[in-house]
């Protein structure tokens, strides 16, 4: 049973975008981009190796370093080492994992205790601070979720003895993945990507189960699936996940964003809400490219929505009773 003592705050900010993911932002744009995040009242930043071959963690922490340290939770990920790329080429990209950064470097599994502590060590680095909060290991299934259990999470168990972390979890946007994991290791928290939003609610039926019965906490992230949701008139060529929209998650998507034009509710500070409605649930983790996007979606954390849009939802069968 987890018995961290890590408090998160309930509105973080996911780094991804500040490593360049969908577009190439420069350093003076994207600490303004984490700039907003701070002044908006954001403490919780999370970031990854992954996002932009460790530009995300570079950017984070340079940023980080001119605040308190006892002033912000920070979580970043494990799992994969960045290491040299033989095939990189003058004026290659990592486009191909949607990242406008050089491909210089490239992603290599490592499950391996030695990895993950490596791992660490190279993200304290590039973040250039002397402790990480949080440490999630990150899709682990898309190497292989059996290695995992076996070799990166007893060594993530052994970190966090170690006291190099407060906190452990892991990072999915695979459902059967997240509750093997919560069900199989002690976590204390687990983000779960995508899986648990206004649009759709699959976590809902093991994965918060699991994290109840073990007292694990829940980060939801990506809870505008893909953008769909991070505006009140949603479009029909919306991008969703790695494809296009399928139509029955496309009329859902008009009668939730029907029943908030009714309650006066923009969409965007549903979609946010709605996660932490649920007990196992500590935090939203959302993420930003623009000043205005963050200071926004702070607002729409902080809105009042009535009790009557819920019901109407849940009475219309688009979120669990």
């Amino acid at each position: 049973m987890s018995s961290t003592d890590l408090a998160l705050p309930a509105l973080g900010y996911g780094a991804a975008n500040v490593g360049n993911l969908f577009r190439e932002l420069n350093d003076d744009e994207a600490w303004a981009v984490l700039e907003a995040a701070w002044d908006a009242g954001i403490r919780y930043f999370d970031t990854a190796p992954h996002y932009g071959l460790g530009l995300s963690e570079r950017r984070l922490g340079a940023f980080l370093q001119t605040k308190p340290r006892d002033e912000f939770v920070l979580s970043t990920k494990v799992g994969r080492l960045l290491r040299p790329n033989p095939a990189h080429a003058p004026g290659g990209l990592d486009t191909a994992n949607d990242f406008h950064v050089p491909d210089d470097l490239q992603r290599v599994w490592d499950f391996t205790e030695a990895g993950i502590r490596a791992s660490i060590a190279e993200s304290q680095e590039r973040l250039g601070l002397d402790r990480i909060d949080l440490l999630y290991l990150h899709d682990p299934e898309r190497n292989d979720l059996d290695l995992a259990l076996a070799e990166a999470f007893p060594a993530l168990e052994a970190v966090r003895a170690d006291g190099i972390v407060r906190a452990i979890g892991v990072g999915s946007m695979v459902s059967e993945a997240l509750a093997r994991s919560v069900l199989e290791v002690d976590l204390d928290l687990i983000m779960v990507a995508g899986r648990y939003t206004l649009l759709e609610q699959p976590a809902a039926a093991e994965v918060l189960p699991a994290c109840a019965a073990r007292g694990t906490g829940v980060v939801a992230a990506s809870v505008f699936n893909s953008g769909l949701l991070a505006q009140s008139e949603p479009r029909r060529d919306g991008r969703y996940e790695y494809g296009q929209l399928p139509e029955e998650l496309w009329q859902r998507l008009v009668r939730i964003a029907a029943v908030c034009a009714a309650h006066d509710v923009p969409l965007p500070a549903a979609a946010i809400q709605f996660p932490l409605r649920a007990p196992e649930v500590r935090s939203v983790v959302v993420g930003g490219s623009r000043p205005a996007q963050l200071r926004q979606n702070a607002e729409y954390a902080a809105l009042d929505i009535p009790d009557e849009l819920w019901a109407e939802l849940a009475a219309e069968g688009l979120i669990p009773a």
